[in-house]
Parts: structure tokens; C-alpha cells; sequence
């Protein structure tokens, strides 16, 4: 019963993919079954194995970047509700901004390659981290306070063990939402401005019109994003 829906919902989507391409054909979309050979094939090239390291290296810094930074200002800004109230529009306002705008200057300030790449990355997921955070802080139930209050807790106490676990499964959520943005930024800082990683070979694909290898690319990237997030709601799930 437990894995017979996600079966079912991948099986929906490869029959939805196999019928959009028997419609469209090979100028707009690959097959799945040849998309899948092309995995195999690029996954066994030792020339495509270094552009994977490349994008999971600057993704990886770029969340671990994105995480410490918002939980600290979420965590930070959510223990005052004076705090919070002032500085949720701020951080409404500063996600809403698209961040392509700010590309040139990140150029200007960490140069084409790795560096920029990372920054850019983690710009994307600092601020949804970051709210989460702070509401997750902010909306929990007074009535845990006073419980703390009653069994005489220390701060450290109360923080460590009701506050952080009372918010832990909204901060959690925030953390998948993160890791989407981060990997979206990461990538498109790859494709604008680098010479390796996914990012990279997927604009190249695109300037070439590479049907087969555009979507072998993309799959390889859903089935990571796809399997990660599948870990973070299980946790998350284990914490409600």
C-alpha cells in the first residue's frame, strides 16, 4: 500500500510522456525509453562524470551556504515577535526580487566559475529557509511555554527540547523548499556563466537543439531532486 501510489503516479507519468511524445515527436521531445539509454550511455562516458561533480560540489556548498545563513537569521529574527512582524515584508519583498537580475552582479563580485556559482545558488534558498524559520519559531503554541514555565526548564531546555521540536517539522519544509531554489540557482548559474557542470552542458544542448540530450539531462536532475525531496518529506512526516 505504501509504495503502490508513488508506482502509480510514476506510471501515469511515463505514459503521459511516451503519449506527448507520439504526438509531438522527435523535434520537441525524446522518447522515455531512448532518454533512458542516453542516461546509461552518459553515466558510463568518464567525460560527463566530471560535470556531475562540478554541479553537485557548487550545489552542495551553495545549500550548506543557504542553510546555516537561514536558520540563523530565521531562528535569530523568530525569538522576537516585534522582530518577525518588521522583518517579514522585508524578506517578502526581497524574494519576490528575480534573482537573474542580480547575476551581473555577482559576476562582478566573485568572477566567472565556481565562486558565482555557489553565491548564486545560495541567494535563491537563504530567504524561504529564512521565513520558514522565523514562523516556525513564531507560530508555536503558547501553551508549550507554559509548560516549560511549569516544570522549570532553563532556557537552554526550553529551546532544546520544546521550542526546536515543536518547529522542527515547519523548519524542515523550509529546508525543502531551500533545497529546490538552491538547485535551480545553481544550475542557472551554471548556464549563464561557467564552462562545466550540468547547467553548462544543458545550455550547450539547448544552442545545439540536442532533443535526446536536453531530456537525458533534465531526467538525470528530476530523479536527483525528486529523491532527495522524497527523504526530506519522509523526515518531515516522522517529525509531525
Amino acid at each position: 500500500m505504501r509504495w503502490r501510489d508513488p508506482l502509480l503516479l510514476i506510471a501515469i507519468l511515463l505514459a503521459g510522456w511516451q503519449l506527448l511524445y507520439l504526438a509531438v515527436g522527435d523535434v520537441g521531445l525524446s522518447s522515455p525509453s531512448r532518454t533512458v539509454r542516453n542516461v546509461t550511455a552518459m553515466l558510463g562516458d568518464a567525460r560527463f562524470l566530471p560535470h556531475i561533480r562540478e554541479t553537485l560540489l557548487a550545489f552542495t556548498q551553495a545549500f550548506a551556504i543557504a542553510l546555516a545563513a537561514g536558520l540563523l537569521i530565521g531562528l535569530t529574527l523568530g525569538a522576537s515577535r516585534l522582530t518577525g512582524e518588521v522583518a517579514e515584508p522585508i524578506l517578502v519583498a526581497l524574494y519576490s526580487i528575480p534573482k537573474v537580475t542580480l547575476y551581473p552582479v555577482i559576476l562582478l563580485v566573485f568572477g566567472i566559475g565556481m565562486p558565482a556559482k555557489v553565491a548564486f545558488g545560495a541567494i535563491h534558498g537563504i530567504v524561504p529557509i529564512s521565513l520558514f524559520a522565523m514562523n516556525a519559531i513564531r507560530n508555536i503554541a503558547p501553551v508549550h511555554l507554559r509548560t516549560a514555565r511549569v516544570l522549570r526548564l532553563s532556557p537552554v531546555e526550553t529551546a532544546g527540547k520544546i521550542l526546536l521540536r515543536a518547529a522542527l517539522p515547519e523548519i524542515v519544509t523550509g529546508i525543502r523548499v531551500g533545497f529546490s531554489l538552491t538547485l535551480i540557482g545553481t544550475l542557472l548559474g551554471e548556464m549563464f556563466g561557467a564552462q562545466r557542470g550540468l547547467g553548462f552542458l544543458l545550455m550547450q544542448a539547448m544552442s545545439l537543439h540536442e532533443m535526446e540530450r536536453i531530456m537525458s539531462i533534465t531526467l538525470v536532475l528530476v530523479v536527483f531532486a525528486a529523491a532527495v525531496n522524497a527523504v526530506l518529506l519522509a523526515l518531515e512526516r516522522r517529525l509531525e
